[in-house]
């Protein structure tokens, strides 16, 4: 039996019933009307109970894309036996579970009514979760500073008939350099490619004001490969989140120098390969890795607590396009057991960083860092929880300002259009 803010989920005679209600064949979009989205496990679960619930996942994660439930009020959770508040690292995620903070607010019955109406109107989305616009692309541009770029740019869109839906810019005066991010619609062929009278148009805009410019269709995901060693509380979050269309990424492959989560990756369908590292062996792993990226076409590389250190030359062939996650604690506690560290030292503040991936570590271009207060009651292993609930926020935000090319590197910082 499983216990919602909202009833129980029941099995009898092989149907699992929600309100009375048999659930069992029910789409992710018809249990959005059910108000059984929010859960946790209670007991042994029947086989026929998980791809139920990976169907309220899905229901869940639309929910979060919406905007009727803010992805920061979600907990994962596992559904073993042992489950608690936090779950086990490895353990195989299904669901989210409202934190205790929001779920208070919905106690009453009349907060529960105005969720599940809410949660009514949300699975009526006017084009399927997820779906960029055909005909939708994105410019991303730097250059020096000086007057009439966006004038310049603007004309070119305008020229070309493009209509503009989301526009930012800044202008660094420490460097002198202006960086510009324009999402617009324009016609394009049937891979979404931009026309090509765009793009030459931009050439010759770049050349004249020495631009380095992209143009790019928001139709296809950004092609990602993940990387974990031993800690898989970011891999289990990024692989919910993808699943549940909460990500722009298509995750062709997770890599890892252990085998401890290829049944976890595998229960995504997505392809495991083990690439153990050792101090002979490791041009060998970083040359297999590459092929990999290059194998899948990858984009982008997270490093999902990856506990080795890249050499140089691997750095500099995934400049820009690899991103890693760690504890804000460095360089105060370095080492195995940070957490056991800052508690022993009383810490008041933990947090996460993800950064561009440099030869110079942990020192990449910080994109999104976050913190949460702790204080004497919690305990290391309430720290640890804490930690990677912040971790797996920090991560996600960073992967997806990544994808949709909101991340413009300035030196060793970088500009962020939220």
């Amino acid at each position: 039996m499983l216990k919602t803010l909202f009833g129980l989920l029941k099995v009898r005679q092989g149907q699992v019933r929600l309100h009375g209600e048999n659930i069992t064949g029910m789409s992710a979009e018809a249990l959005l009307t059910q108000g059984g989205i929010a859960f946790v496990p209670q007991g042994a679960l029947s086989p026929i109970v998980v791809p139920v619930l990976d169907r309220l996942a899905e229901a869940c994660g639309e929910l979060v894309r919406l905007g009727v439930v803010d992805v920061d009020h979600i907990t994962w959770v596992s559904l073993s036996q042992r489950a608690r508040r936090h779950h086990r690292v490895g353990a195989p995620i299904y669901c989210g579970a409202l934190k205790r903070r929001r779920a208070a607010t919905l106690r009453s019955q009349h907060s529960r009514s105005l969720f599940i109406r809410n949660a009514r109107r949300a699975a009526q989305p006017t084009r399927p979760p997820g779906a960029p616009l055909s005909d939708s692309h994105i410019l991303t541009l730097s250059c020096p500073d000086r007057p009439g770029i966006v004038h310049a740019v603007t004309g070119v869109l305008a020229a070309q008939g493009c209509n503009i839906t989301e526009a930012a810019q800044f202008n660094d005066q420490s460097t002198g350099l202006f960086f510009m991010r324009v999402q617009f619609d324009a016609g394009g062929d049937a891979a979404g490619n931009a026309p090509l009278a765009l793009r030459e148009d931009f050439t010759t805009l770049a050349e004249r004001w020495r631009m380095g410019w992209q143009l790019t269709a928001t139709r296809e995901r950004m092609r990602t490969v993940v990387m974990v060693s031993k800690e898989g509380h970011c891999l289990n979050d990024l692989l919910f989140r993808h699943r549940s269309q909460q990500l722009p990424l298509d995750i062709r492959a997770v890599v890892s120098n252990h085998r401890d989560f290829y049944q976890l990756v595998a229960s995504y369908n997505i392809p495991f390969h083990h690439v153990p590292v050792a101090p002979e062996s490791k041009a060998q792993a970083e040359a297999r890795l590459l092929d990999i990226v290059a194998q899948e076409g990858a984009e982008l590389v997270v490093l999902a607590r990856y506990m080795q250190v890249l050499s140089n030359d691997l750095c500099q062939a995934l400049a820009g396009r690899a991103i890693n996650i760690h504890h804000s604690f460095l360089p105060s506690f370095k080492g195995a057991k940070p957490y056991q560290q800052a508690h022993d030292r009383g810490v008041k503040i933990i947090g996460a960083t993800a950064h561009y991936v440099t030869a110079d570590l942990d020192e990449g271009p910080i994109i999104e860092q976050n913190i949460a207060r702790v204080d004497h009651s919690n305990d290391n292993a309430e720290l640890t929880a804490i930690g990677r609930d912040v971790e797996n926020a920090v991560l996600a935000r960073a992967v997806v300002w990544h994808a949709e090319r909101r991340v413009l590197v300035n030196g060793h910082k970088t500009v962020v259009f939220r």
